[in-house]
């Protein structure tokens, strides 16, 4: 995508093109390289194919939407937009934030689209989702955060599509006034989502410019808000943490009362971007979701290829079937 901006003293437009690592990551270009290890065995995607594929990525370019599937690079985009699953990315394509394990492109966005949350309710009516994940670029230029802007979206897929759940996964509003999340709250997602990303040792080189415990007193608020309100988190493994403050994590969340837990391998987008420490295998990610279920989580999914919004339809139903059997 071309977008335009001023130039530093000419005063005159020139063109950056986020399909250029270097100008799509501006923050990442002077960092060293980091080696891109072989993936292993266990790690393997569909290629994207299919008339199911074609039909989503038509939808989408229809209607002007972004995806985080794109967007990120996520390596399920093959599989999910086969079946018609895609997850929405609203307010714009470009991050105000610079996560190091991040590929959405860094910079000054545009201003917010008014008539996006009615082109995503279009769209998810025509791709015939039961379950809808939302979710969007950090937006600190807004007073909000966007938090008017999901609300939005939410009563636009809510009226165009009323028997379609809603997911949503929202940045932090870190410097917000604490009433914004009221405003997504009293909109009624089904889920709300927001991730952790990693253990809070890591926070200063992976996520600099997030707070871990602004993000946990975030879903711990929810609930406060609307106890019956399902909320998700997720971390990625294999950024340099190890099972104690994987573990420690599990203990904080379940203490902020969050229902679901995700946890997946980080990969590498490019050789800029934090390195891969290691390659969790299988065996310890099992591990991982029978210690959660332990601590009381009310669904976990737990795998290499694990990511927020993949399975999220199916995993939904699992998750409010196991709160009716919790409360009998």
């Amino acid at each position: 995508m071309l977008r335009p901006s001023q130039g530093p003293s000419s005063g005159e437009f020139s063109v950056r093109d986020i399909k250029i690592p270097g100008q799509r990551h501006p923050e990442k270009a002077h960092r060293p390289d980091n080696a891109q290890p072989k993936k292993p065995d266990w790690i393997r995607v569909k290629a994207p194919t299919g008339a199911g594929y074609r039909e989503t990525h038509k939808i989408i370019r229809e209607h002007k939407l972004v995806t985080v599937c794109e967007e990120a690079g996520c390596p399920n985009a093959g599989e999910c937009w086969s079946q018609g699953h895609a997850t929405m990315m609203i307010m714009g394509d470009v991050c105000t934030r610079g996560c190091t394990f991040c590929n959405v492109a860094t910079g000054k966005p545009d201003a917010l689209d008014l008539f996006e949350p009615g082109r995503v309710a279009d769209a998810v009516q025509k791709l015939g989702l039961n379950h809808v994940v939302i979710t969007s670029v950090d937006r600190d230029d807004i007073d909000d955060g966007g938090a008017e802007h999901f609300a939005q979206t939410i009563r636009a897929v809510r009226h165009r599509s009323p028997g379609t759940t809603i997911e949503i996964l929202t940045p932090d509003f870190l410097h917000c006034a604490p009433s914004v999340l009221e405003t997504v709250v009293a909109a009624k997602p089904d889920v709300f989502n927001h991730n952790l990303e990693t253990v809070p040792a890591l926070y200063p080189t992976v996520r600099p410019g997030a707070r871990y415990f602004q993000s946990l007193r975030l879903l711990q608020r929810v609930k406060e808000i609307d106890p019956m309100m399902f909320t998700k988190s997720g971390i990625m493994v294999g950024l340099g943490e190890d099972r104690v403050q994987v573990h420690q994590v599990m203990d904080d969340m379940r203490a902020a009362g969050i229902d679901f837990l995700t946890i997946g391998q980080y990969l590498q987008p490019t050789p800029k971007h934090h390195a891969v420490d290691r390659f969790v295998h299988p065996d310890e990610f099992a591990a991982y979701e029978k210690v959660a279920y332990g601590k009381g989580f009310l669904m976990v999914s737990a795998t290499p290829l694990t990511r927020s919004s993949y399975h999220a339809g199916d995993d939904f139903e699992r998750l409010r079937a196991a709160r009716l059997k919790k409360i009998g």
